[in-house]
Parts: structure tokens; sequence; C-alpha cells
């Protein structure tokens, strides 16, 4: 009989209850729990962890280089910060207002920290992410113009829940990166929100965007209409025991 059981639960893909059933059941008898009240408890554990393996598929799918929290995140740190719009961030509101949010410093102020903070919790209430560098989803967008198959990649980056694209402006972008960038961010326009983590500030855009004022004028029309900007200010976190 339970192998039987077992059996029915495995082709039901009822992994927590195949796992945890003998247990529950014991449980159960020695405590004189109400039938219902059981399988109430069994269905509940069943959810919990499929919701939680989903949360894990979408991280790996997300790709964040590192897991990090916002409570990892020391505040004492940078010179200059914006602690309440940082954590006003985490509500995650600007996801359904179709808001950009854009984290403006230096190397090692925490840029990437909090975006990575932000892509852990977004997967975690159940969205889809695409965490890149600017350089790799150019030169994988790049791949793919080239095997005839931009429109199939390009659909990738557009209906991400969240797309972030990190170290903006590190390395220079030629003609067709601009245009590449373009067009993700002209595909994302008030449909989906985009986070940027970047090391320059606005005026100095068009230096890294192949020198062309008119492209990057078009591309930070987009990215700024519906915008949070968080100017981080600061030394490097990562080399402030050398600096000690």
């Amino acid at each position: 009989m339970k192998n039987s059981l077992q059996t029915i639960l495995g082709e039901l893909k009822l992994k927590w209850i195949a796992e945890n059933l003998n247990a529950e059941l014991v449980n159960a008898a020695r405590k004189k729990t109400d039938p219902e009240k059981l399988l109430e408890r069994l269905l509940a554990g069943e959810l919990a962890a499929k919701k939680e393996r989903a949360a894990q598929t979408r991280l790996r799918r997300a790709r964040i280089p590192t897991l990090k929290t916002l409570d990892q995140f020391n505040f004492g740190w940078p010179e200059k910060i914006n602690h309440d719009l940082v954590r006003h961030l985490f509500n995650l509101r600007f996801l359904e207002e179709k808001t950009n949010i854009v984290f403006i410093g230096t190397v090692g102020v925490g840029k990437t920290h909090l975006a990575s903070a932000l892509a852990y919790k977004v997967c975690q209430q159940g969205r889809n992410v695409i965490f890149t560098s600017a350089i790799s989803m150019i030169q994988n967008l790049e791949g793919a113009i080239r095997k005839g198959a931009l429109q199939m990649e390009m659909r990738k980056y557009a209906n991400a829940h969240l797309l972030i694209i990190d170290e903006l402006g590190y390395l220079p972008i030629n003609r067709q990166g601009s245009n590449i960038m373009f067009q993700v961010i002209n595909e994302r326009y008030e449909k989906a929100s985009t986070i940027i983590t970047t090391n320059r500030a606005y005026q100095d855009w068009a230096q890294f965007f192949d020198d062309d004022p008119t492209a990057t004028s078009a591309l930070l029309d987009r990215i700024l209409h519906h915008c949070e900007t968080v100017v981080i200010e600061g030394d490097s976190y990562r080399m402030k025991d050398k600096q000690r």
C-alpha cells in the first residue's frame, strides 16, 4: 500500500508530501489530528516547497553574480547615499509603476550589491529577472544578429519582469552596440522596469556611446522618463582594509 501510494504521489509530482508523509502520519496519530487538518498541512507543505523550488529556478536563470540582501549592505560606508530612497525601492512598488532605477557611483561603493539584492527579492516574489553586464548583453545580441535570431533573443530581454544592466560605461560601446542598447530600452519603455549600474554621470554617457549625443539623448529620454536615480559617493568598500 505504501509503495503504491508513493508511486501515485510520484506520478502527481507531489515530492514534498512523498518525502514527509510517513512522519506527518505518525505525528498526526500521536496528536490525534483531524484528517482534514492533516490534509491541509500536507498540501500547505507541498505548496511551500513548490514555491521555493520555483524561486530557486528563477534565481538560477537570473544569473545574479552573487546573492546579496539589503541587510548585508553597509549604509555607514558610503560618504553619500539616500538611505530612505534605497529602502523605499525594496518595497518593489517601482515594478508596478514601470519605473527604472539607475545607480551611479565609482567602483566598489555598492551599486551591484544593491542591484543584486533587488534582483534576489524580485525572484523571491515570483517574478523573472535577467542580470547581465552591459557588454555581455550587447555581445549576446550581436551574436544573435549574426545567426539571424535577433528577434527571438531580444524578446528574452524585453519580456523579463526586471532587467538589470550592470557596469554600463566601464567599456566603450560602438555604433552597433549603441543601437542594440537603444532597442532593448525602447522595447521595455513603459512596459517593465530596468535597473542600470554605471560609474558615469548622465552628462558623460555620450563618451562611451560612440560619442553620439543624438543617440545618447534618445536613450536617456526613455530611461529617465520614469526613473529613480541613486547617487552613491565614497571610497571602494573592497579596498577599505588596504586604506586603513
